[in-house]
């Protein structure tokens, strides 16, 4: 059976699947990585380009033997995901972008790049680790699973945090959104602060082959929000690619 990679976001890490493995733990294997900077991963040095994070990717799943393989990617995961899923397209069987886009540089967002740099700065690390978080959630620190997230992006150092913004700020894959070959689902929260509807759509109409999963009050933290919805929907996606 084909495995499931799972690509976290600014600040997350390979912590916050939880739900996913234990959804999939019957039959199907589950990559979930912690990218360079971030999680598990925090002690390695932090990568400043989308290109360099897909690139360190797939080098550490081919050193893990993964060929083939079906990927999500969350926020700038997803960013990430869109360029493996360009330069390692022969190895993808299914997409899934979730509450992703297809520009660093978000119209809408709840605060600009250079504001979430100049921010994180000033308040630090830790602070700027809570303050992000909470954004994730439609009920903010009050969700249930606010804490847990919130420890997950406290393990990433000032350094991480400018080294994700960075590259952020300066990618771009809208051009490029029709290359993309693989069957993909998209995932969207209709109360995500941080990707506009117009993010969702761009991708939703652009990649040749897509399906839209619009999910009613959810904000960036679907998989959390609404777990075992979101597991349906996944499950119900990859399983019909194998």
């Amino acid at each position: 059976m084909t495995p499931l990679v799972l690509v976290h976001g600014f600040m997350g890490g390979s912590a916050q699947w939880d739900g996913q493995h234990r959804a999939f733990a019957n039959g199907r294997e589950v990559i979930a990585v912690d990218l360079p900077g971030f999680g598990k991963h925090a002690h390695l040095p932090p990568i400043n380009s989308i290109e360099g994070f897909a690139d360190w990717v797939i080098a550490d799943l081919r050193a893990k033997g993964v060929a083939q393989y079906h990927l999500l990617g969350h926020s700038m995961g997803g960013m990430i995901a869109q360029e493996i899923a360009r330069k390692d397209s022969a190895h993808i069987e299914r997409l899934v972008l979730y509450a992703t886009g297809a520009s660093g540089v978000l119209p809408g967002r709840f605060e600009t790049i250079a504001q979430s740099k100049a921010r994180a700065v000033a308040d630090g690390a830790r602070a700027t680790a809570r303050r992000i978080a909470a954004t994730w959630f439609l009920d903010g620190k009050a969700a249930p699973g606010y804490e847990a997230c919130a420890q997950i992006a406290e393990q990433a150092s000032l350094d991480a945090i400018k080294a994700g913004l960075d590259a952020m700020e300066t990618w771009s894959g809208a051009t490029t959104l029709k290359k993309i070959g693989a069957e993909t689902l998209i995932i969207w929260g209709d109360r995500d602060r941080t990707y506009a509807w117009e993010q969702t759509e761009r991708l939703w109409r652009d990649i040749p082959s897509t399906h839209l999963a619009v999910v009613p009050g959810c904000a960036h933290a679907v998989h959390l929000e609404k777990e075992d919805f979101f597991n349906a929907l996944l499950a119900g996606f990859i399983e019909a690619g194998s």
